[in-house]
Protein backbone atom coordinates (compact mmCIF):
# COMPACT_ATOMS: atom_id res chain seq x y z
CA UNK A 1 0.00 0.00 0.00
CA UNK A 2 1.33 3.44 -0.88
CA UNK A 3 2.30 5.61 2.10
CA UNK A 4 0.50 8.93 2.07
CA UNK A 5 1.57 12.22 3.59
CA UNK A 6 -0.69 13.00 6.57
CA UNK A 7 -2.60 16.23 6.51
CA UNK A 8 -0.86 19.05 8.37
CA UNK A 9 -2.50 22.02 10.08
CA UNK A 10 -3.57 24.78 7.74
CA UNK A 11 -0.90 27.45 7.47
CA UNK A 12 -1.94 31.06 7.60
CA UNK A 13 0.13 32.77 4.93
CA UNK A 14 0.30 36.57 4.78
CA UNK A 15 -2.11 38.01 2.27
CA UNK A 16 -0.52 39.12 -0.98
CA UNK A 17 2.69 37.14 -0.48
CA UNK A 18 4.72 37.33 -3.68
CA UNK A 19 5.03 33.86 -5.25
CA UNK A 20 8.50 32.61 -6.23
CA UNK A 21 9.60 33.81 -9.63
CA UNK A 22 12.39 35.68 -11.47
CA UNK A 23 12.24 38.69 -9.13
CA UNK A 24 12.44 36.61 -5.96
CA UNK A 25 15.28 34.55 -7.45
CA UNK A 26 17.27 37.75 -7.93
CA UNK A 27 16.63 38.56 -4.28
CA UNK A 28 17.91 35.10 -3.37
CA UNK A 29 21.16 35.73 -5.22
CA UNK A 30 21.69 38.92 -3.22
CA UNK A 31 20.99 37.11 0.05
CA UNK A 32 23.38 34.33 -0.99
CA UNK A 33 26.23 36.73 -1.76
CA UNK A 34 25.64 38.58 1.50
CA UNK A 35 25.65 35.30 3.44
CA UNK A 36 28.87 34.27 1.70
CA UNK A 37 30.61 37.41 2.96
CA UNK A 38 29.24 36.92 6.47
CA UNK A 39 30.21 33.23 6.60
CA UNK A 40 33.70 33.85 5.27
CA UNK A 41 34.23 36.57 7.86
CA UNK A 42 33.07 34.54 10.85
CA UNK A 43 35.04 31.47 9.72
CA UNK A 44 38.09 33.63 9.03
CA UNK A 45 38.15 35.03 12.57
CA UNK A 46 37.27 31.70 14.19
CA UNK A 47 40.07 29.81 12.43
CA UNK A 48 42.44 32.69 13.15
CA UNK A 49 41.58 32.48 16.85
CA UNK A 50 42.37 28.75 16.86
CA UNK A 51 45.71 29.29 15.09
CA UNK A 52 46.60 32.22 17.35
CA UNK A 53 45.67 30.32 20.52
CA UNK A 54 47.84 27.33 19.62
CA UNK A 55 50.81 29.35 18.41
CA UNK A 56 50.81 31.53 21.54
CA UNK A 57 50.02 28.85 24.13
CA UNK A 58 51.28 25.66 22.42
CA UNK A 59 48.38 23.98 24.20
CA UNK A 60 46.37 21.38 22.33
CA UNK A 61 44.00 21.29 25.30
CA UNK A 62 43.19 25.00 24.93
CA UNK A 63 42.34 24.67 21.25
CA UNK A 64 40.37 21.48 21.92
CA UNK A 65 38.27 23.27 24.54
CA UNK A 66 37.65 26.17 22.13
CA UNK A 67 36.62 23.86 19.29
CA UNK A 68 34.52 21.63 21.52
CA UNK A 69 32.76 24.64 23.03
CA UNK A 70 31.88 25.92 19.59
CA UNK A 71 30.29 22.62 18.52
CA UNK A 72 28.51 22.32 21.86
CA UNK A 73 26.94 25.77 21.55
CA UNK A 74 25.89 25.06 17.96
CA UNK A 75 24.16 21.92 19.19
CA UNK A 76 22.53 23.61 22.19
CA UNK A 77 21.27 26.70 20.39
CA UNK A 78 20.22 25.07 17.10
CA UNK A 79 16.67 24.45 18.33
CA UNK A 80 16.40 27.98 19.78
CA UNK A 81 17.67 29.49 16.53
CA UNK A 82 15.14 27.45 14.56
CA UNK A 83 12.26 28.71 16.72
CA UNK A 84 13.44 32.30 16.24
CA UNK A 85 13.54 31.83 12.46
CA UNK A 86 9.94 30.59 12.46
CA UNK A 87 8.68 33.56 14.51
CA UNK A 88 10.37 36.42 12.63
CA UNK A 89 10.73 37.66 9.09
CA UNK A 90 13.80 36.16 7.48
CA UNK A 91 15.52 39.47 6.77
CA UNK A 92 14.99 40.54 10.38
CA UNK A 93 16.63 37.30 11.50
CA UNK A 94 19.65 37.93 9.29
CA UNK A 95 19.98 41.52 10.45
CA UNK A 96 19.75 40.35 14.06
CA UNK A 97 22.43 37.73 13.47
CA UNK A 98 24.82 40.17 11.79
CA UNK A 99 24.21 42.82 14.47
CA UNK A 100 25.04 40.42 17.31
CA UNK A 101 28.13 39.19 15.45
CA UNK A 102 29.32 42.75 14.82
CA UNK A 103 28.76 43.68 18.47
CA UNK A 104 30.75 40.64 19.60
CA UNK A 105 33.65 41.47 17.30
CA UNK A 106 33.66 45.09 18.47
CA UNK A 107 33.86 43.87 22.07
CA UNK A 108 36.71 41.54 21.14
CA UNK A 109 38.54 44.43 19.51
CA UNK A 110 38.01 46.57 22.60
CA UNK A 111 39.43 43.81 24.81
CA UNK A 112 42.46 43.47 22.54
CA UNK A 113 43.12 47.21 22.90
CA UNK A 114 42.44 47.23 26.65
CA UNK A 115 44.87 44.48 27.64
CA UNK A 116 48.43 43.60 26.64
CA UNK A 117 48.57 40.55 24.40
CA UNK A 118 50.59 38.76 27.08
CA UNK A 119 47.48 38.90 29.31
CA UNK A 120 45.10 37.72 26.59
CA UNK A 121 47.25 34.72 25.63
CA UNK A 122 47.51 33.46 29.21
CA UNK A 123 45.04 30.60 28.90
CA UNK A 124 45.31 29.97 32.63
CA UNK A 125 43.78 33.40 33.29
CA UNK A 126 40.22 34.64 32.78
CA UNK A 127 40.79 37.17 30.00
CA UNK A 128 41.90 34.58 27.44
CA UNK A 129 38.59 32.77 27.86
CA UNK A 130 36.57 35.98 27.85
CA UNK A 131 38.26 37.05 24.61
CA UNK A 132 37.84 33.62 23.00
CA UNK A 133 34.27 33.32 24.30
CA UNK A 134 33.18 36.62 22.77
CA UNK A 135 34.55 35.60 19.37
CA UNK A 136 32.89 32.21 19.83
CA UNK A 137 29.52 33.89 20.41
CA UNK A 138 29.93 35.92 17.23
CA UNK A 139 30.64 32.75 15.25
CA UNK A 140 27.87 30.64 16.77
CA UNK A 141 25.20 33.29 16.14
CA UNK A 142 26.10 33.12 12.45
CA UNK A 143 24.30 29.75 12.43
CA UNK A 144 21.05 31.67 13.00
CA UNK A 145 21.55 33.25 9.59
CA UNK A 146 22.33 29.88 7.99
CA UNK A 147 19.07 28.36 9.25
CA UNK A 148 17.21 31.41 7.94
CA UNK A 149 18.94 30.96 4.57
CA UNK A 150 17.60 27.40 4.28
CA UNK A 151 14.03 28.63 4.80
CA UNK A 152 14.64 31.55 2.43
CA UNK A 153 15.22 29.00 -0.34
CA UNK A 154 11.62 27.85 0.21
CA UNK A 155 10.38 31.43 0.26
CA UNK A 156 12.16 32.74 -2.84
CA UNK A 157 12.81 29.75 -5.12
CA UNK A 158 10.19 27.78 -7.13
CA UNK A 159 9.82 24.22 -5.86
CA UNK A 160 11.30 22.57 -8.95
CA UNK A 161 14.49 24.62 -8.61
CA UNK A 162 15.17 24.41 -4.89
CA UNK A 163 17.62 21.53 -5.20
CA UNK A 164 19.77 23.66 -7.49
CA UNK A 165 19.54 26.62 -5.14
CA UNK A 166 20.67 24.36 -2.30
CA UNK A 167 23.65 23.44 -4.47
CA UNK A 168 24.60 27.11 -4.61
CA UNK A 169 24.31 27.25 -0.82
CA UNK A 170 26.80 24.38 -0.66
CA UNK A 171 29.10 26.32 -2.97
CA UNK A 172 29.02 29.26 -0.56
CA UNK A 173 30.11 27.00 2.29
CA UNK A 174 32.87 25.62 0.10
CA UNK A 175 34.16 29.09 -0.72
CA UNK A 176 34.14 29.90 2.99
CA UNK A 177 36.20 26.81 3.80
CA UNK A 178 38.67 27.42 1.00
CA UNK A 179 39.23 31.08 1.81
CA UNK A 180 39.54 30.66 5.56
CA UNK A 181 41.81 27.62 5.42
CA UNK A 182 44.36 29.71 3.53
CA UNK A 183 43.93 33.31 4.67
CA UNK A 184 43.38 32.82 8.39
CA UNK A 185 46.87 31.42 8.82
CA UNK A 186 48.39 34.09 6.59
CA UNK A 187 46.56 36.80 8.53
CA UNK A 188 47.85 35.60 11.91
CA UNK A 189 51.36 35.07 10.58
CA UNK A 190 51.68 38.39 8.73
CA UNK A 191 49.31 40.78 10.53
CA UNK A 192 48.72 39.37 14.00
CA UNK A 193 45.51 38.91 15.95
CA UNK A 194 44.80 42.63 16.38
CA UNK A 195 44.59 43.47 12.69
CA UNK A 196 42.75 40.20 12.05
CA UNK A 197 39.98 41.34 14.40
CA UNK A 198 39.91 44.74 12.66
CA UNK A 199 39.43 43.05 9.27
CA UNK A 200 36.62 40.91 10.69
CA UNK A 201 34.88 43.98 12.13
CA UNK A 202 35.10 45.86 8.83
CA UNK A 203 33.84 42.91 6.74
CA UNK A 204 30.96 42.20 9.13
CA UNK A 205 29.91 45.86 9.11
CA UNK A 206 30.04 45.91 5.31
CA UNK A 207 27.87 42.79 5.07
CA UNK A 208 25.34 44.27 7.53
CA UNK A 209 25.18 47.53 5.59
CA UNK A 210 24.60 45.68 2.32
CA UNK A 211 21.94 43.50 3.95
CA UNK A 212 19.89 46.55 4.90
CA UNK A 213 19.39 47.27 1.19
CA UNK A 214 18.61 43.66 0.19
CA UNK A 215 14.93 43.09 -0.52
CA UNK A 216 13.39 39.86 0.77
CA UNK A 217 9.71 39.94 -0.28
CA UNK A 218 8.03 38.58 2.84
CA UNK A 219 4.85 40.42 3.81
CA UNK A 220 4.36 38.78 7.17
CA UNK A 221 5.26 35.71 9.19
CA UNK A 222 3.61 32.44 8.12
CA UNK A 223 2.14 30.60 11.09
CA UNK A 224 -0.21 27.79 11.97
CA UNK A 225 -3.69 29.04 12.81
CA UNK A 226 -4.29 28.88 16.54
CA UNK A 227 -0.61 28.32 17.40
CA UNK A 228 1.19 30.25 20.14
CA UNK A 229 2.72 33.53 19.04
CA UNK A 230 5.90 33.20 21.15
CA UNK A 231 8.86 30.87 20.71
CA UNK A 232 7.06 27.53 20.41
CA UNK A 233 9.27 24.45 20.84
CA UNK A 234 6.37 22.04 21.17
CA UNK A 235 5.79 21.90 17.42
CA UNK A 236 9.23 20.48 16.60
CA UNK A 237 8.66 16.78 17.15
CA UNK A 238 5.07 16.79 15.74
CA UNK A 239 6.34 18.59 12.61
CA UNK A 240 8.88 15.80 12.15
CA UNK A 241 6.67 12.88 13.09
CA UNK A 242 3.82 13.93 10.79
CA UNK A 243 6.06 13.11 7.81
CA UNK A 244 6.70 9.35 7.53
CA UNK A 245 10.42 8.62 7.45
CA UNK A 246 11.63 12.16 8.23
CA UNK A 247 12.84 11.26 11.72
CA UNK A 248 14.71 8.32 10.19
CA UNK A 249 16.38 10.73 7.75
CA UNK A 250 17.56 12.96 10.59
CA UNK A 251 18.81 9.96 12.56
CA UNK A 252 20.60 8.68 9.46
CA UNK A 253 22.27 12.07 8.98
CA UNK A 254 23.23 12.01 12.66
CA UNK A 255 24.84 8.60 12.20
CA UNK A 256 26.55 9.92 9.09
CA UNK A 257 28.01 12.72 11.22
CA UNK A 258 29.18 10.16 13.76
CA UNK A 259 31.21 8.56 10.98
CA UNK A 260 32.22 12.05 9.87
CA UNK A 261 33.62 12.64 13.34
CA UNK A 262 36.08 9.82 12.69
CA UNK A 263 37.33 11.67 9.63
CA UNK A 264 37.37 14.96 11.56
CA UNK A 265 39.56 13.43 14.27
CA UNK A 266 42.05 11.61 12.04
CA UNK A 267 42.28 13.37 8.67
CA UNK A 268 44.73 15.99 9.93
CA UNK A 269 47.02 13.52 11.77
CA UNK A 270 47.07 11.26 8.72
CA UNK A 271 47.75 14.19 6.41
CA UNK A 272 50.61 15.40 8.58
CA UNK A 273 52.31 12.02 8.22
CA UNK A 274 52.35 12.53 4.44
CA UNK A 275 52.97 16.29 4.19
CA UNK A 276 54.70 19.06 6.09
CA UNK A 277 52.34 21.37 7.95
CA UNK A 278 52.79 24.11 5.33
CA UNK A 279 52.06 21.78 2.43
CA UNK A 280 49.13 20.22 4.28
CA UNK A 281 47.50 23.65 4.63
CA UNK A 282 47.90 24.22 0.90
CA UNK A 283 46.49 20.75 0.15
CA UNK A 284 43.39 21.55 2.23
CA UNK A 285 42.96 24.84 0.40
CA UNK A 286 43.24 23.21 -3.01
CA UNK A 287 41.04 20.21 -2.25
CA UNK A 288 38.33 22.47 -0.79
CA UNK A 289 37.62 23.33 -4.44
CA UNK A 290 35.67 20.07 -4.23
CA UNK A 291 33.07 21.80 -2.03
CA UNK A 292 32.56 24.42 -4.72
CA UNK A 293 32.48 21.85 -7.52
CA UNK A 294 29.91 19.68 -5.71
CA UNK A 295 27.65 22.64 -5.08
CA UNK A 296 27.89 23.78 -8.68
CA UNK A 297 27.07 20.27 -9.93
CA UNK A 298 23.83 20.35 -7.93
CA UNK A 299 23.12 23.90 -9.12
CA UNK A 300 23.51 22.77 -12.73
CA UNK A 301 21.90 19.33 -12.76
CA UNK A 302 19.73 19.20 -9.63
CA UNK A 303 19.18 16.11 -7.48
CA UNK A 304 16.76 14.09 -9.58
CA UNK A 305 13.17 13.16 -8.84
CA UNK A 306 14.01 11.54 -5.51
CA UNK A 307 16.66 13.46 -3.51
CA UNK A 308 16.54 10.78 -0.81
CA UNK A 309 17.81 8.19 -3.27
CA UNK A 310 20.53 10.63 -4.34
CA UNK A 311 21.50 11.14 -0.68
CA UNK A 312 21.92 7.41 -0.09
CA UNK A 313 23.87 6.93 -3.32
CA UNK A 314 26.23 9.74 -2.31
CA UNK A 315 26.78 8.05 1.05
CA UNK A 316 27.62 4.80 -0.71
CA UNK A 317 30.25 6.78 -2.60
CA UNK A 318 31.58 8.27 0.65
CA UNK A 319 31.78 4.80 2.23
CA UNK A 320 33.67 3.31 -0.72
CA UNK A 321 35.96 6.34 -0.77
CA UNK A 322 36.72 6.04 2.94
CA UNK A 323 37.67 2.39 2.47
CA UNK A 324 40.16 3.16 -0.31
CA UNK A 325 41.75 6.64 -0.02
CA UNK A 326 44.18 5.58 2.73
CA UNK A 327 44.65 1.96 1.67
CA UNK A 328 48.26 2.84 0.80
CA UNK A 329 50.44 5.73 1.98
CA UNK A 330 50.41 7.47 -1.38
CA UNK A 331 50.09 11.23 -1.05
CA UNK A 332 48.31 11.62 -4.38
CA UNK A 333 45.70 8.97 -3.46
CA UNK A 334 44.92 10.71 -0.17
CA UNK A 335 44.72 14.19 -1.74
CA UNK A 336 42.48 12.92 -4.55
CA UNK A 337 40.27 11.17 -2.00
CA UNK A 338 39.83 14.35 0.04
CA UNK A 339 38.95 16.27 -3.13
CA UNK A 340 36.22 13.76 -4.03
CA UNK A 341 35.01 13.59 -0.42
CA UNK A 342 34.58 17.37 -0.30
CA UNK A 343 32.75 17.31 -3.64
CA UNK A 344 30.25 14.76 -2.31
CA UNK A 345 29.45 16.56 0.95
CA UNK A 346 27.49 19.53 -0.52
CA UNK A 347 25.43 17.10 -2.60
CA UNK A 348 24.40 15.25 0.56
CA UNK A 349 23.64 18.52 2.38
CA UNK A 350 21.58 19.84 -0.54
CA UNK A 351 19.58 16.61 -0.69
CA UNK A 352 18.64 16.76 2.99
CA UNK A 353 17.67 20.44 2.76
CA UNK A 354 15.59 19.89 -0.37
CA UNK A 355 13.64 17.08 1.28
CA UNK A 356 12.85 19.16 4.39
CA UNK A 357 11.87 22.18 2.29
CA UNK A 358 9.35 20.03 0.43
CA UNK A 359 7.76 17.85 3.11
CA UNK A 360 7.73 20.26 6.09
CA UNK A 361 5.32 23.22 6.07
CA UNK A 362 7.12 26.53 5.63
CA UNK A 363 5.98 27.88 9.00
CA UNK A 364 7.76 24.99 10.79
CA UNK A 365 10.91 24.64 8.72
CA UNK A 366 13.09 26.79 10.96
CA UNK A 367 12.46 24.56 13.97
CA UNK A 368 13.04 21.39 11.97
CA UNK A 369 16.28 22.71 10.47
CA UNK A 370 17.37 23.89 13.92
CA UNK A 371 16.56 20.54 15.54
CA UNK A 372 18.45 18.67 12.82
CA UNK A 373 21.43 21.03 13.18
CA UNK A 374 21.49 20.46 16.93
CA UNK A 375 21.60 16.69 16.98
CA UNK A 376 23.72 16.38 13.84
CA UNK A 377 26.28 18.90 15.15
CA UNK A 378 26.51 17.04 18.46
CA UNK A 379 27.30 13.75 16.72
CA UNK A 380 30.67 14.54 15.13
CA UNK A 381 32.48 15.71 18.29
CA UNK A 382 31.17 12.69 20.22
CA UNK A 383 32.65 10.21 17.77
CA UNK A 384 35.84 12.30 17.51
CA UNK A 385 36.33 12.13 21.27
CA UNK A 386 35.68 8.37 21.22
CA UNK A 387 37.76 7.38 18.22
CA UNK A 388 40.82 9.45 19.22
CA UNK A 389 41.72 7.34 22.29
CA UNK A 390 40.78 4.10 20.50
CA UNK A 391 43.10 4.91 17.62
CA UNK A 392 45.88 6.25 19.84
CA UNK A 393 46.03 3.47 22.42
CA UNK A 394 44.79 0.42 20.50
CA UNK A 395 44.61 0.41 16.71
CA UNK A 396 47.76 2.40 15.93
CA UNK A 397 49.98 0.27 18.24
CA UNK A 398 48.27 -2.88 16.93
CA UNK A 399 49.03 -2.05 13.29
CA UNK A 400 52.63 -1.20 14.23
CA UNK A 401 53.04 -4.70 15.68
CA UNK A 402 53.90 -7.91 13.87
CA UNK A 403 50.43 -9.30 14.62
CA UNK A 404 48.78 -6.29 13.02
CA UNK A 405 50.91 -6.48 9.91
CA UNK A 406 50.26 -10.20 9.61
CA UNK A 407 46.48 -9.64 9.96
CA UNK A 408 45.97 -6.60 7.72
CA UNK A 409 49.24 -5.97 5.90
CA UNK A 410 47.81 -7.59 2.78
CA UNK A 411 45.06 -4.95 2.74
CA UNK A 412 46.74 -1.82 4.05
CA UNK A 413 50.37 -2.34 3.19
CA UNK A 414 53.21 -0.98 5.32
CA UNK A 415 53.74 2.51 6.63
CA UNK A 416 53.72 4.86 9.57
CA UNK A 417 49.96 5.47 9.80
CA UNK A 418 48.43 2.07 9.03
CA UNK A 419 46.48 2.20 12.29
CA UNK A 420 44.67 5.36 11.15
CA UNK A 421 44.02 3.74 7.78
CA UNK A 422 42.41 0.78 9.57
CA UNK A 423 40.08 3.16 11.42
CA UNK A 424 39.04 4.73 8.10
CA UNK A 425 38.29 1.29 6.62
CA UNK A 426 36.28 0.05 9.62
CA UNK A 427 34.20 3.24 9.97
CA UNK A 428 33.49 3.39 6.23
CA UNK A 429 32.53 -0.30 6.11
CA UNK A 430 30.03 0.33 8.93
CA UNK A 431 28.61 3.30 7.00
CA UNK A 432 28.25 1.17 3.85
CA UNK A 433 26.27 -1.50 5.74
CA UNK A 434 23.93 1.11 7.25
CA UNK A 435 23.31 2.79 3.86
CA UNK A 436 22.50 -0.51 2.18
CA UNK A 437 20.07 -1.34 4.98
CA UNK A 438 18.50 2.11 4.61
CA UNK A 439 17.85 1.43 0.92
CA UNK A 440 15.62 -1.52 1.74
CA UNK A 441 14.00 0.00 4.82
CA UNK A 442 10.37 1.03 5.29
CA UNK A 443 11.27 4.67 6.25
CA UNK A 444 13.04 5.04 2.89
CA UNK A 445 9.87 4.04 1.02
CA UNK A 446 7.70 6.20 3.29
CA UNK A 447 9.76 9.35 2.93
CA UNK A 448 10.15 8.86 -0.83
CA UNK A 449 6.36 8.60 -1.13
CA UNK A 450 5.86 11.60 1.14
CA UNK A 451 8.24 13.69 -0.96
CA UNK A 452 6.47 12.73 -4.17
CA UNK A 453 3.02 13.47 -2.70
CA UNK A 454 3.87 16.73 -0.91
CA UNK A 455 2.68 19.99 -2.51
CA UNK A 456 5.35 22.65 -3.04
CA UNK A 457 5.60 24.81 0.09
CA UNK A 458 4.15 28.32 -0.26
CA UNK A 459 3.01 27.68 -3.82
CA UNK A 460 -0.16 25.74 -3.15
CA UNK A 461 -2.47 26.30 -0.22
CA UNK A 462 -5.54 24.29 -1.00
CA UNK A 463 -8.41 24.81 1.34
CA UNK A 464 -7.24 28.23 2.52
CA UNK A 465 -9.43 31.27 2.55
CA UNK A 466 -9.47 33.58 -0.39
CA UNK A 467 -7.82 36.26 1.75
CA UNK A 468 -4.99 34.13 3.05
CA UNK A 469 -4.35 31.69 0.22
CA UNK A 470 -1.26 32.55 -1.76
CA UNK A 471 -2.43 30.49 -4.68
CA UNK A 472 -5.49 32.51 -5.55
CA UNK A 473 -6.31 33.17 -9.16
CA UNK A 474 -4.39 36.44 -9.36
CA UNK A 475 -1.22 34.98 -7.89
CA UNK A 476 -1.53 31.90 -10.09
CA UNK A 477 -1.69 34.18 -13.09
CA UNK A 478 1.38 36.05 -11.86
CA UNK A 479 3.22 32.77 -11.55
CA UNK A 480 2.30 31.71 -15.06
CA UNK A 481 3.53 35.00 -16.38
CA UNK A 482 6.78 34.65 -14.47
CA UNK A 483 7.25 31.06 -15.57
CA UNK A 484 6.94 32.27 -19.17
CA UNK A 485 9.64 34.89 -18.62
CA UNK A 486 12.89 34.45 -20.59
CA UNK A 487 15.28 32.00 -18.97
CA UNK A 488 18.09 34.60 -18.84
CA UNK A 489 16.06 36.69 -16.40
CA UNK A 490 16.07 33.81 -13.92
CA UNK A 491 19.82 33.33 -13.76
CA UNK A 492 22.04 30.60 -15.08
CA UNK A 493 22.62 28.85 -11.76
CA UNK A 494 19.12 27.51 -11.07
CA UNK A 495 17.04 28.09 -14.17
Amino acid sequence: MTDQLPASPQAVVPSGQEPPGPRTIRSFYQVLVNTAVANVTSSYLWWALTFWAYLETRSVLATAIIGGSYMLLVAVFGIVFGAIVDRMKKKAVMVLSSSITLTAYLLAGALYLAFPESVLVDWGGPWFWVFAGIILVGGVVENLRNIALSTTVTLLIPADRRDRANGLVGTVHGISFMVTSVFSGLSIGLLGMGWTVVIAIAATALALLHLLFVRIPERGVAHVEGAATGLDFRGIIPAIMVVPGLLALILFSTFNNLVGGVFMALMDPYGLTLFSVEVWGIILGITSIGFIAGGLIVARFGLGRNPLRTLLLVNIGIAVLGMTFAIREWWWLYALGILVFMALMPIAEAAEQTIVQRVVPFEKQGRVFGFAASIESAAAPISAFIVGPIAQFWLIPFMASTDGQDAFGWLLGAGEARGIALVFVLASALLLVVVLLAFVSRPYRQLSAAYAAAPPSLETDEGGSSDDAITDADDAGDRRAQDDAPADSVGSGIR
